[in-house]
């Protein structure tokens, strides 16, 4: 690890805590040569796996990706950033219990639906105008009759 103060190549650990759900760990280390300390954080790297597009494309996940879509469902909604990481985080968690190579970005969105279901009402409207490329106002209205009835 390198030193982000003096770019130093050997630090040492000086403390190791895991998260609350046991999915990161923040280590605390300090610089061998400026002895400057700084934090590190470890979290589980999913398997590489390849997402099968609507149209029949393939292409690697990209956990940026599905947190820019989960942020602009959720943009000006009272939501914090904590949250969006802790869903992205369930999201991949899910996938990867699921052990497959391939995944389609329905299955994707269906997750992420499911979580701002309980989240957020504008926020899973959003997604799904998206996500279910919704072709009039119709459409969404139907998606946000069914939302009601289900609250």
């Amino acid at each position: 690890m390198l030193c982000p103060f003096c770019s130093h190549p050997e630090t040492k650990v000086i403390d190791s805590r895991e998260s609350s759900d046991g999915k990161v760990i923040r280590r605390r280390r300090e610089c061998l040569k400026c002895q400057k300390r700084f934090s590190t954080y470890e979290q589980l790297e999913l398997l590489n796996f390849t997402v099968l597009k609507k149209d029949g494309r393939k292409e690697d996940y990209n956990r940026e990706k599905l947190e820019t879509g989960i942020k602009k469902a959720l943009e000006k909604r009272p939501v914090d950033d904590k949250k969006i990481d802790e869903i992205v985080d369930e999201v991949e968690f899910r996938l990867q219990q699921k052990g497959n190579c391939e995944v389609s970005s329905k299955e994707i969105g269906n997750l992420v639906l499911e979580k701002l279901k309980g989240l957020d009402d504008v926020a899973y409207l959003r997604f799904a105008s998206v996500y279910k490329s919704f072709g009039s106002a119709d459409s969404f209205k139907k998606e946000a009759e069914k939302l009601s009835h289900n609250s």
